[in-house]
């Protein structure tokens, strides 16, 4: 019973760790003040932005789908999508409180569309490679 327990918990963390890890490297950047972000190139923050929610969704889908939770496809894709409009709102109310930096209806909009498409290529990566 105990080595049970030992394997999901295990299980549970190796599914969960990247989405948190994933989670903390955005709130970090969110703590950054604007004065602190380097402009590299134009647009970087819609680039930056789309592409860390695509790699969280990629993880959230990834972690729910393989999680002892019974969901079809379209379910899953739409809690990711989900997940990353609430967690995206989050950081962006965060950055309220971080100098240099605003909340952005059109960032906000960008962490949707990016964890869209994570839980997409997800959602494709599962069928390929069933």
């Amino acid at each position: 019973m105990a080595a049970l327990m030992v394997n999901r918990l295990g299980r549970f963390f190796i599914l969960w760790s990247p989405v948190i890890g994933c989670m903390g490297v955005i709130f970090y950047a969110s703590c950054l003040p604007g004065k602190d972000i380097p402009s590299l190139f134009a647009y970087q923050d819609i680039l930056f932005h789309g592409s860390i929610y695509a790699i969280l969704g990629l993880f959230f889908y990834r972690a729910l789908k393989n999680t002892d939770i019974r969901l079809i496809r379209l379910q899953l894709i739409i809690f990711t999508i989900v997940f990353g409009f609430v967690y995206g709102a989050t950081d962006e109310f965060h950055q309220l409180f971080t100098s240099g930096r605003s909340c952005s209806g059109f960032d906000l909009m960008v962490d949707t569309i990016g964890s869209s498409v994570g839980g997409l290529i997800g959602n494709l990566l599962h069928k390929w490679l069933k």
